[in-house]
């Protein structure tokens, strides 16, 4: 399920934050601190300065890749990443829409550069993750974002209809992994992040072929995160929900034309418990934290972004 960014701004993740805990005192638990004299761990104001700016999200010269990366929550990652300070490379099929996206961000002050690529096809891949490299250096960060949801009942489903949803979101993503991971293991950092939906934990009626190859996809997540732990390659995926998207206004068009979008919205979010339908700014924030030096403890995990409406955690 991709997306659209909303108009909504929310905080950048570039703002320092601060971040208090309890294992700066080795052997003391978190309420063990609280309870404690008030004096113990007590920093002056130049180490508060200084954990502040530790918590800093930043991507100063990182080469980022992101696939599906005109519109939707791939724009708003490159946008994030981008602004964090990374060399952002977005790839889709469209040239115009390529075009499109990179003059919004430049409008916006932010520079990326953008590849003509159908990562359903092994040979574009290759020749795109070879000039992304030739302009901008070896790939640390790999945003596997390619594709939106395609559902129908099982016994409707080719063979074609099969290989080619495989094609695009799974066989995309392991082979594009398996370009940049032998330079992320040389160089000892890499990041990957595998866009999924929460299909691939709770697959319903009428999900397939997205939910078996979104299933697929979280299980290559794991095996890459416990391969490439030992290598300082992080490996995560990252769970769409329900989130604002160009599909969602299509969808609106010609289900319910007359019907205001905004109670159209509203009705899609029902069973959501926030509410309310997500925005790939939201997606993007945490995409930027866990592709960080910041989020350098977090691999091998799925984490559903979808306003608690999946009923599996």
């Amino acid at each position: 399920m991709s997306d659209r960014p909303s108009t909504q701004n929310f905080p950048a993740f570039t703002r320092p934050c601060r971040s208090e805990s309890a294992l700066d005192h080795p052997g003391v638990r978190n309420h063990d601190v609280a309870l404690a004299d008030p004096s113990v761990g007590a920093t002056s104001g130049t180490e508060d300065r200084e954990r502040e700016n530790s918590m800093q999200v930043t991507m100063k010269d990182r080469v980022a890749v992101v696939t599906g990366g005109s519109k939707g929550i791939g724009i708003a990652v490159a946008r994030r990443f981008a602004g964090a300070g990374a060399k952002v490379a977005i790839l889709a099929r469209g040239a115009q829409d390529l075009k499109a996206a990179r003059e919004e961000l430049g409008e916006e002050g932010l520079k990326v550069s953008d590849y003509v690529c159908d990562v359903s096809k092994a040979s574009e891949i290759a020749k795109a993750h070879e000039k992304v490299v030739s302009d901008l250096g070896p790939v640390d960060i790999l945003i596997n974002n390619a594709g939106t949801a395609r559902t129908m009942a099982f016994e409707n489903i080719t063979d074609e209809a099969w290989q080619d949803d495989l094609d695009l979101k799974l066989f995309a993503a392991i082979r594009f992994s398996r370009l940049v991971w032998p330079g992320m293991k040389a160089r000892k950092w890499g990041r990957i992040i595998n866009v999924l939906n929460t299909y691939a934990k709770a697959p319903a009626a009428a999900s397939a072929p997205t939910s078996v190859t979104r299933a697929a996809g979280m299980a290559l997540t794991k095996v890459m995160a416990s391969e490439g732990g030992e290598h300082n390659i992080l490996v995560n995926a990252m769970l769409v929900g329900l989130i604002m998207s160009d599909q969602w206004v299509q969808r609106h068009a010609k289900a319910a034309p007359k019907m205001d979008f905004e109670v159209f919205a509203s009705n899609l979010a029902k069973g959501t418990p926030l509410g309310r339908i997500g925005t790939a700014e939201e997606f993007a924030n945490l995409a930027c934290f866990l592709a960080s030096d910041q989020g350098s403890f977090i691999t091998g995990t799925a984490i559903n972004v979808d306003g608690g409406r999946s009923p599996v955690v």
